[in-house]
């Protein structure tokens, strides 16, 4: 978003950074064994391709080195507020701006954009008597690297996407562990191997070439909607091959039995391992189904009554996602948190995943239906900035101070995507995934290609706006200043990453 803003002539920009670096979930999330499952070529921004990927699938320092670097080539960091924790950000309407309140002060901004991650805050299960735990207690996205596991009775809670990754990676050092498995996921193998110093070479040499593996990456990748939105049953040539995966990493017929899941292939998220099923299937890893009950100081109680002794418990269970923390620090005039605008009925919405009835000059970015589940996140990250600029844009070149959709063209939209959600395996697969909310409703996942998301965002609709113009001698100034693709420098413009 900063590099979108300063390309278009507009400096005046402030980022807020909670932490000490940039790289957000890249930054955070540095267990052993982390690493992208979407292909490094297209994990990366449209405007700043890397030659010199190590591997196809890239892992966690990689990625993170390349965000700083990005940040430092096109002169971010200077614009960055590190360790200024967003606390409050209330819209101000006697003055036309935002005001945000942060740990480290307070910024004023006319327009405000949330780049705020879904993958930003650790979740916790509530299981009774975890505070009274005597070992070492952790989540994946916040891993105690102090802790030496050789030798350790570890449990492992949770087997989604980070579990997956570092269990393989500790179960050689410790000398048991229980994974505690609610719902097993769907693991088909991971195609990864070395990228080649010639092959990086002719991307140096050539940056087409890249270019056009990053092209053929990405439409490899769009043909899983057909599977996921169009025809379920094309899924299950996917679930053969997840099925022999499985049979390949696991020789024990019951704990085959305990790994296959009972629901239709991606109404969970797939995740890709090549280690993940032998892991399991050593001597020294049991699975446990049986769901758990407590807490003790040095053990696991499930429901069945048993009692497992461990002396370290490692969280697996992901993020607050359909909950938005930073919804819960967005006020609009009235003080109305975004988060209870959300709770009275509505669930998250935003039109076109962006912008948000009764919160003027605010967009989200990785807004409410703009996550995920087969490609990269950074295509539709774009498509938004895309649509934030043209937005700005618009606001200079026509003289307004205010922008906010309208409440029916937001439930208009909204009812759009819920319409095209139905029949898609997300809500239609058997699961209870985190993609959902308390009430069944997918309000995290885009429906469809992401092309078509693209499309549908690459204007600004100013019809499905309530537009406020500038006073009348400020207007004038603007539309005299105007210039074709730029914007006009606006006076502590901020963009808010936490």
């Amino acid at each position: 978003m900063a590099v979108r803003l300063k390309q278009a002539g507009l400096d005046d920009i402030v980022l807020l950074e909670r932490a000490g670096d940039v790289g957000g979930t890249w930054r955070d999330n540095d267990y052993p064994g982390a690493a992208c499952d979407v292909p490094s070529h297209l994990y990366s921004f449209s405007f700043a391709p890397n030659p010199d990927w190590s591997r196809s699938f890239s892992p966690q320092p990689e990625i993170w080195d390349y965000l700083r670097r990005v940040a430092k080539d096109y002169d971010v960091v200077r614009h960055i507020r590190f360790g200024h924790d967003v606390e409050e950000a209330r819209w101000e309407p006697g003055h036309g701006r935002w005001r945000v309140r942060t740990s480290g002060g307070t910024v004023t901004a006319q327009f405000l954009v949330s780049g705020c991650g879904p993958l930003a805050d650790p979740a916790y299960p509530a299981i009774p008597g975890l505070d009274t735990f005597r070992g070492s207690v952790f989540h994946s996205a916040t891993w105690d690297h102090g802790r030496d596991l050789a030798g350790r009775r570890v449990a492992v809670v949770g087997t989604g996407a980070s579990a997956i990754q570092f269990i393989p990676e500790i179960q050689p050092a410790v000398s048991g562990m229980r994974v505690f498995q609610r719902t097993p996921p769907w693991v088909i193998p991971r195609h990864d191997r070395d990228i080649t110093a010639v092959e990086r070479r002719l991307y140096n040499a050539v940056p087409l070439l890249q270019r056009l593996a990053r092209t053929c990456i990405y439409w490899g990748r769009e043909t899983y909607v057909l599977g996921f939105a169009k025809n379920l049953r094309l899924l299950g040539i996917v679930e053969k091959l997840a099925l022999a995966n499985l049979r390949r990493g696991v020789t024990d017929p019951d704990l085959r039995r305990k790994l296959v899941p009972d629901y239709t292939i991606g109404c969970k998220r797939i995740l890709m391992s090549n280690d993940y099923y032998p892991a399991l299937d050593a001597p020294n890893v049991d699975v446990v189904t049986e769901p758990i009950a407590a807490i003790e100081p040095d053990a696991v109680v499930t429901r069945d009554g048993a009692r497992h002794e461990v002396d370290t418990l490692i969280f697996g269970t992901g993020f607050q996602v359909t909950d938005s923390p930073i919804s819960h620090r967005i006020r609009d005039a009235e003080g109305v948190l975004l988060a209870d605008r959300w709770r009275r009925g509505t669930d998250m919405q935003a039109h076109r995943g962006t912008t948000v009835a009764g919160y003027p000059n605010l967009f989200v970015l990785a807004g409410p239906n703009t996550g995920l589940g087969h490609t990269s996140q950074l295509f539709m990250l774009e498509a938004q900035i895309g649509y934030t600029m043209a937005a700005l844009r618009y606001a200079h070149d026509h003289g307004v101070e205010r922008l906010e959709p309208r409440a029916d063209a937001q439930e208009a939209y909204t009812r759009w995507v819920q319409d095209k959600m139905r029949g898609t395996v997300w809500v239609a697969g058997g699961c209870d995934s985190w993609y959902l909310n308390d009430q069944g409703r997918n309000t995290t996942l885009w429906p469809g290609f992401t092309w078509d998301y693209r499309l549908r965002t690459s204007r600004f609709d100013p019809a499905g706006y309530r537009l406020r113009p500038a006073p009348g001698p400020a207007r004038t100034r603007r539309r005299a200043r105007s210039r074709p693709g730029g914007a006009v420098r606006r006076r502590g413009a901020g963009s808010g990453r936490q």
